[in-house]
């Protein structure tokens, strides 16, 4: 494992062979793109990594891979270094990375709560209904028209990012055809999405759909509710789930290794 960090580390700092090129003492991996939204009503960020030999007036469509909590001072940097490794090794194919940046994710990632307390503690929380239109209705339509895809779309989210995809998948699940879910906050609303998992499985999915859960050593009550999800998911034919406990990780450090494990999963032959 230290070895992969060691040369992923060396990848992003030292190469420009996907990464762009030094002009003007500037590193370019990718742009930046902002959305005045309609449904949010505000400015959003799209941080985008365009894979190695992208061209805007060629045939080629490359799959895109959604990134919550996608800010440059969060995830985005080094999930497009895993991205990039597992291409140049030829693990998966060449791919865009749309990371949506944060404004509050907390904001952004719940549905309303009827806990007193998170209400008091957190009072932004509850939009995620909001969130949802905006992927749906804003960004998914402005990366397709403005970037060459295909129709493979995944979203990847942790913690309550790992809360908002669930709710995704459970509400919307042709959003997403891939889904990485990683120590989703399932304990939201007394864990009350777990409970409506069943209920809402019951609607058509009429696509196959791949989901990759994994969680790590991070308390009973949020282990328990990712093999809980896991064991639902499986209910419904159209999901091929694969959960994958990970006792070597906790809360912090799960995020950069599952994701990888999770892009080897999901584009395996």
């Amino acid at each position: 494992m230290k070895k992969s960090l060691f040369i992923l580390f060396f990848i992003l700092v030292y190469s420009n062979f996907s990464f762009g090129q030094m002009q003007n003492n500037t590193l370019n991996i990718g742009v930046i793109e902002n959305i005045n939204s309609i449904e949010l009503g505000e400015n959003r960020t799209l941080n985008i990594y365009l894979p190695e030999g992208y061209d805007s007036n060629a045939k080629e469509e490359y799959p895109v891979i959604y990134l919550l909590d996608g800010s440059m001072n969060e995830d985005f940097i080094h999930i497009v270094g895993v991205v990039q490794f597992l291409t140049m090794i030829e693990k998966m194919p060449k791919s865009i990375v749309v990371g949506i940046a944060n404004v509050d994710r907390r904001r952004d990632f719940t549905f309303p709560t009827t806990i007193e307390k998170d209400k008091k503690d957190y009072p932004t929380t509850g939009s995620s209904a909001k969130f949802m239109n905006f992927i749906e209705k804003e960004v998914q339509p402005f990366i397709q028209k403005n970037y060459k895809i295909t129709t493979s779309k995944t979203i990847i989210g942790q913690s309550l990012g790992g809360l908002f995809a669930t709710e995704v998948l459970l509400k919307k699940p042709t959003l997403f055809n891939h889904y990485i879910i990683i120590s989703p906050s399932l304990w939201w609303n007394n864990e009350s999405l777990l409970a409506e998992a069943p209920k809402l499985l019951e609607q058509p999915i009429n696509t196959k759909t791949k989901v990759y859960i994994a969680v790590g050593t991070e308390g009973k009550q949020m282990e328990n509710d990712a093999k809980k999800l896991a064991e639902v998911l499986t209910t419904n034919k159209k999901l091929k789930t694969t959960f994958e406990p990970l006792p070597k990780e906790d809360h912090l450090t799960i995020l950069h290794n599952s994701v990888y494990k999770a892009l080897e999963n999901l584009n395996a032959k």
